[in-house]
């Protein structure tokens, strides 16, 4: 029987699902712990039958929705259901819709799917192949694979200009029996060719549109080593990939939902012993840890090397490690082959604590949620009493074979996102920041005056093409400040941004100690009388500085500014924004109607919603 996480076996996790679904004190959902499992479990065979469990979820579970169709050149087979495990592994409760069989390109050229957060398509070379084909002549056949290609862009670019969806494809194999119909080593070197370029082609087609995503399908086949086909079946039932093939895709369909919905993690919680260095440091000293040269050491450079890639793409790293500090601050400024200096980290727990009330520590400290958690650690016991105390952390094991702990670490995507920005280079030294400004803040009679000699900027702007990734990101991650719970992606935000009754603008921050960079956004509708703030969001991490209520007067200049009379805000529970439930009444406004905020811009042109006197914002002191 598959092993599935640490402790459950395939049986287990079935019989737990079932139970889960039955528990009211849980509403009916799975755990933390328990939708991990589901996203460690390689078996399609259990993922099949937990699928049909899933789909009695509740209507009201508190998981994600998601509205996920699947457009197929051919038999989805097992597909659906595969997803359906892995969106709910991932917190997400799916609503999955199926196109007719035999009508991809024909749905795909026509239909809207502007409803729908993403359209995975299922492809396989008999959309690109002739029926019949001239073993004598690869290049002709190479010619006819590219025409395809062309058409299936051209509907494709339609497709993405009806919708705001994203649209994920996937990269193709070669069936052996095509390439083996050639006999000639020239000629199978030609078919060969024109199908690796195929999916060089299609790979490029994420650079034509951002709603456009490209699975490398091959290389992950490859990588994993499963079959693609199983002839019988194939010919049975036109089914082009096995179960393992299909679940190979659905985890990267997945990873792609997640990181659209803003689900995916922004920290990185590392033990040392044994995880990023070999060896108890206690017993062997710095110098006796083993990192660098031959194996095993090599395998903890690799996984320090990853660490480190990983931060300059944003993700934070945090030290929670039972230890000496004094002997473990010695490895880190001392070790000639550590790549993680103590400048690596933006929080550090190295102490006999417990390591659950560290992570808890480091993120208050962050003022991040503990579900922003990845946490690293060799030990079951540690790691067992953070899956306890902290369930929502998701939890990584280290023991073992040194060597396949950096696949460990990526295979899930728990740091996925669409896109890079700015604001997430910046990221982790941003957090490091934040120590200096607790230290600086000891000086200071009031909180207003330490907030005044911080010197606080707001930039407010219109979205720009270099925002709106950013804007977007902001929407789908944003979860405690956000007020609506609205989450236009990029698409949908740029397509606001660019009408002429919509308002999308982004807020950045800095003060003496850095820059912040853009931490919030929000949507308005622009009447000719009154606006409408679909959302606003703003980054926990800079709450207590009186930027939300600097955010809303420049919002309520705009309004007024362009002839408004009134502005108007919502504020809609969702159990986790309570801490923005005041921001309107905060800022000046009146409930007219429960959730429902509205603001006289006439009466208010000197009054409620003017900045704090300590933040400038644009440059000038509002």
């Amino acid at each position: 029987m598959t092993t599935i996480g640490e402790t459950l076996t395939g049986a287990d996790l079935l019989a737990a699902l079932r139970q889960s679904l039955s528990d009211a004190e849980q509403g009916g959902v799975p755990g933390p712990a328990l939708r991990t499992a589901l996203l460690r479990c390689d078996d399609p065979l259990v993922l099949r039958k937990a699928a049909k469990t899933l789909a009695k979820l509740p209507l009201d579970n508190g998981l994600r929705a998601a509205k996920v169709c699947i457009q197929a050149t051919c038999t989805i087979g097992s597909f659906a259901p595969l997803l359906r495990a892995q969106l709910v592994g991932a917190g997400i409760a799916p609503e999955l819709e199926s196109g007719p069989y035999g009508r991809f390109e024909l749905t795909m050229a026509t239909a809207d799917f502007s409803e729908h957060d993403v359209v995975a398509c299922l492809l396989d070379e008999s959309y690109f192949l002739p029926d019949e084909w001239d073993t004598l002549d690869p290049a002709g056949l190479g010619k006819h694979v590219r025409a395809r290609l062309e058409e299936l862009r051209g509907i494709l670019l339609g497709a993405v200009e009806r919708s705001s969806t994203s649209f994920v494809l996937h990269t193709l194999p070669l069936p052996a029996q095509v390439r083996d119909s050639f006999i000639s080593w020239s000629g199978r070197a030609a078919v060969s060719q024109a199908w690796h370029r195929l999916n060089a082609d299609l790979l490029a087609l994420a650079e034509e549109s951002r709603q456009l995503a490209v699975v490398d399908l091959v290389g992950i086949l490859a990588d994993q080593a499963v079959a693609a086909r199983d002839d019988r079946m194939f010919r049975y039932g036109d089914m082009p990939y096995t179960d393992d093939a299909l679940l190979a895709l659905a985890k990267q369909v997945r990873r792609f939902t997640q990181a659209k919905l803003g689900l995916s993690r922004k920290v990185l919680a590392l033990d040392l012993d044994n995880t990023l260095w070999g060896g108890v440091l206690g017993e062997v000293g710095a110098a006796g840890v083993q990192l660098g040269g031959l194996y095993p050491g090599n395998c903890y450079t690799q996984l320090q090397r990853t660490a480190q890639r990983l931060r300059e793409q944003g993700v934070i790293l945090v030290l929670a490690s039972k230890n000496d500090a004094e002997l473990v601050s010695e490895a880190l400024r001392e070790h000639p082959e550590m790549l993680l200096r103590e400048d690596a980290f933006s929080a550090t727990a190295v102490n006999w604590a417990s390591k659950a009330g560290n992570i808890e520590a480091a993120a208050e400290s962050l003022s991040l949620n503990t579900n922003s958690f990845v946490f690293l650690d060799d030990s079951p016991f540690e790691r067992g009493h953070v899956a306890d105390e902290l369930p929502e952390v998701a939890v990584l094991a280290a023991d073992g074979d040194p060597a396949n702990v950096v696949r460990t670490l990526l295979r899930d995507g728990w740091f996925d996102v669409l896109e890079l920005t700015d604001t997430d280079l910046k990221r982790p030294e941003l957090y490091r920041t934040r120590a200096k400004r607790a230290d600086f803040a000891g000086g200071f009679g009031s909180s207003e005056d330490y907030l005044a000699a911080l010197e606080i900027r707001l930039a407010a702007e219109e979205a720009t093409s270099y925002t709106i990734g950013r804007i977007a990101q902001l929407g789908g991650r944003s979860n405690q400040f956000n007020l609506t719970g609205i989450r236009p992606d990029e698409a949908e935000t740029k397509r606001l941004a660019e009408s002429d009754d919509h308002l999308v603008a982004s807020f950045a921050v800095r003060d003496r100690f850095g820059d912040e960079g853009i931490i919030g956004a929000t949507w308005v509708e622009c009447g000719a009388d009154r606006w409408d703030v679909t959302n606003f969001v703003l980054s926990c991490r800079v709450l207590g500085r009186g930027v939300e209520i600097a955010a809303v007067h420049w919002i309520a200049d705009k309004a007024r500014a362009a002839g408004a009379k009134t502005l108007r805000g919502r504020f809609v529970p969702s159990g986790r924004n309570n801490i923005c439930a005041d921001l309107w009444t905060r800022s000046g406004f009146t409930e007219i109607e429960d959730g429902v905020f509205e603001l006289d811009l006439g009466a208010d042109a000197e009054g409620a919603s003017r900045s704090p006197r300590w933040i400038i914002v644009n440059g000038e002191d509002a």
